[in-house]
């Protein structure tokens, strides 16, 4: 029996979470420092599962099979593909920086007192949501994804409305109406998404008689398999609701903002740049490979759906006086982008759309962690109490420069080139919507460089005048993710050649091509005796 490599690196942060909960009360920082290790020890798991993998190979790879529930059909079934691999890295790589980002997010608000929660749950929660986002990425059981896709809820909500940010505007009791509306909303959308996917789930099982992608999905290749057109459509809207949810699309969105506003920095990015991509994730794994013939018939809506989420968040962006906010609409017409990648059933639309997931997290988490180093030396997330930061804090205002330029797609850095090849690849099948979608990438430019204007630059307010610049602990956070996002965005084909070979795998499923181009290449005339190329 081969070592069970996928099911390790979902245990390990599972086992970290218990044991950091464990941790007596008063040992905070042995809390601390143990979730880090554990969060290190998956990313070293996950750095093995990629050297492992072989992008030539077969399509789902470190393959596990169990019975679990045989009466009903329901398997433990494990694999990844090259998408799988690239989304487990990033989501074992962004841990630690959220760990470290939020050392000090659950301390107490006073010296021996308890009024914040404990730093244990705190840290422990964390882990768990990794471990089951990490399996959700592995699962290709549909029951079993179905379990962890739900399951990841319940610690969300408790790091949304137990733990959520200190820097609020309003008095204690306000601030925790706040989180607890933010929570309950954020639970009450999913849930609902998710009670839609169960019954879509059940109808799955009871047309194809199990819950295996693989076997489904070869059977649909063989023809074996007599699934109606209509009943079809309604799984797949079932499936595809609850991915909008998460993703989150347009209207289905509105929790978002609440969500990532009233959260801590860190845990904000826990949201938008690990766990939303579940959704997209899932619509590439689960959509298009199960309800191929459904996914082609809802593309026209699907692409009109991202164009508004796209423009859409994109302005309310503009608009925003909260910085965390703005950085919530910001994501949501970035998911926008990410969906329209997808449902462009281009290999290049498919290929950026996968970069563009990786790329940002990369660049969220990189703008929304030095976000929450201002937020919590000024205590306000206002726009407007803010000037002149620079001057003070020059070495927190360039990495705060950085993610934001990397959040416009500015060339050079990693988003660019995921941008660029979703663009290029709804262009190549849909023109239209290409050129509308480009409104997207003036309005982030003027959003991201607005904020930047408003709080780093101009004269210095006197409540930032003795603002510190970044503490060792924060460049340590900062400097990786910004070292990525240009090392990436250089050299992209180090993830590229991973992904390409699961994109063809999609595209195949839904028995897509891409379009021709429609100016013909000449041939390149010999020379020297050559063959002509």
């Amino acid at each position: 029996m081969s070592f069970p490599l996928l099911t390790v690196t979902a245990v390990v942060p599972a086992a970290g979470a218990v044991l950091t909960a464990a941790v007596p009360a008063a040992r905070r920082t042995a809390a601390k420092w143990l979730a880090l290790l554990f969060s290190l020890a998956t990313l070293a798991l996950a750095v093995l599962v990629a050297v492992r993998f072989e992008p030539g190979g077969a399509r789902y790879q470190l393959t596990e099979s169990h019975a679990w529930i045989p009466d009903f059909g329901v398997r433990y079934e494990l694999g990844v593909d090259g998408i799988g691999v690239v989304l487990i890295a990033l989501t074992a790589l962004l841990i630690p920086f959220v760990i470290a980002a939020g050392w000090h997010d659950a301390d107490p608000l006073e010296t021996n007192s308890s009024r914040w929660r404990p730093t244990q749950g705190f840290f422990a929660l964390i882990l768990l949501v990794e471990a089951m986002v990490v399996i959700s990425f592995e699962a290709t059981d549909v029951f079993l994804f179905y379990v962890f896709f739900e399951a990841m809820l319940i610690p969300m909500y408790f790091l949304i409305g137990g733990f959520g940010d200190r820097a609020h505007s309003g008095s204690d009791e306000n601030a925790a109406a706040q989180r607890s509306y933010a929570a309950v909303k954020f639970l009450l959308y999913n849930l609902a998404g998710g009670l839609i996917m169960l019954a879509a789930v059940i109808g799955l099982y009871v047309v194809a008689g199990n819950f295996s992608l693989q076997e489904i999905t070869a059977a649909r290749a063989a023809g074996t398999l007599d699934m109606a057109t209509n009943t079809e459509r309604l799984l797949f809207l079932g499936f595809f609701f609850a991915f909008a949810v998460k993703a989150p699309l347009w209207p289905l969105h509105t929790w978002l903002p609440n969500a990532m506003g009233e959260s801590t920095a860190p845990v904000a990015v826990l949201i938008t740049a690990v766990v939303d991509k579940v959704g997209t994730f899932a619509m590439l794994r689960f959509c298009l490979g199960l309800f191929p013939d459904a996914s082609k018939w809802a593309t026209p809506v699907i692409l009109v759906l991202a164009l508004i989420s796209i423009v859409y968040g994109a302005l309310l962006a503009v608009g925003q006086r909260d910085i965390k906010r703005l950085v919530a609409y910001a994501s949501i017409s970035h998911f926008g982008f990410i969906i329209l990648g997808i449902f462009a059933m281009t290999s290049q639309g498919q290929s950026g759309a996968t970069l563009y997931m990786v790329n940002h997290g990369l660049s969220t988490a990189a703008l929304m962690l030095v976000a929450g180093f201002l937020i919590s030396r000024r205590g306000s997330r206002l726009i407007a109490d803010y000037g002149g930061v620079q001057k003070v804090a020059p070495v927190l205002a360039g990495t705060f420069l950085i993610g934001g330029l990397a959040t416009l797609s500015l060339p050079g850095l990693a988003p660019f080139v995921s941008e660029f090849l979703v663009l290029v690849g709804t262009y190549a099948r849909y023109p239209v919507v290409g050129i509308i979608a480009t409104v997207g990438i003036v309005l982030a430019a003027l959003y991201t460089l607005v904020l930047y204007q408003r709080t780093m630059t101009g004269p210095v307010k006197e409540e930032v005048r003795a603002m510190p610049d970044l503490h060792l602990r924060e460049m340590l956070v900062v400097a990786p993710l910004i070292a990525l996002l240009i090392g990436l965005g250089v050299y992209p084909k180090v993830l590229t050649d991973i992904v390409n070979p699961a994109v063809e795998y999609t595209m195949s499923d839904v028995k897509r091509t891409d379009p021709k181009p429609e100016v013909a290449v000449e041939a390149v005339p010999a020379k020297n005796g050559e063959a002509a190329k």
